[in-house]
């Protein structure tokens, strides 16, 4: 499954803490500049696994975010506990959100997380159901 694999760093992720929601992307990001990635990889990375980070937060009831380095892509990976994506084709449509009010008030919840990982990676594969969501972003290097 993770054939050609070179290394794997995970941080949990706990719903509603929007303190420390992004700290995981933050150390991504850094990682990957400590290792010469070309910054418009790195921009894309950041940006997919800022908003797959912010989503669990927002949406799910936890859950963890992976960063899969191999020779030729860096693959982001969000998996999260319930309550799932009830329309996942409507939840691609830049603009729709189910956030609550409280959420956006904090500036959250633009409806651009989903289509903004879409939009910067070279593939992109979602499953959801009501145990959760799985994303696998990929970016070719």
């Amino acid at each position: 499954m993770n054939e050609g694999l070179l290394k794997r760093y995970s941080f949990d992720v706990a719903a509603n803490d929007f303190i420390m929601g992004g700290k995981g992307s933050s150390t991504i990001k850094n990682l990957l500049k400590s290792m010469g990635i070309e910054a418009n990889v790195i921009r894309k990375i950041a940006i997919i696994s800022y908003e797959a980070e912010i989503n669990i937060v927002i949406h799910s009831c936890g859950g963890k975010l992976h960063c899969d380095l191999y020779e030729d892509k860096i693959v982001i990976v969000s998996e999260d506990t319930g309550p799932g994506i009830e329309n996942v084709e409507l939840a691609l449509t830049e603009g729709y959100s189910t956030a609550p009010e409280s959420v956006r008030e904090f500036g959250f919840g633009a409806g651009m997380g989903l289509p903004n990982m879409k939009r910067y990676s070279d593939d992109f594969e979602i499953e959801s159901d009501s145990k959760g969501t799985l994303i696998k972003v990929t970016v070719l290097l």
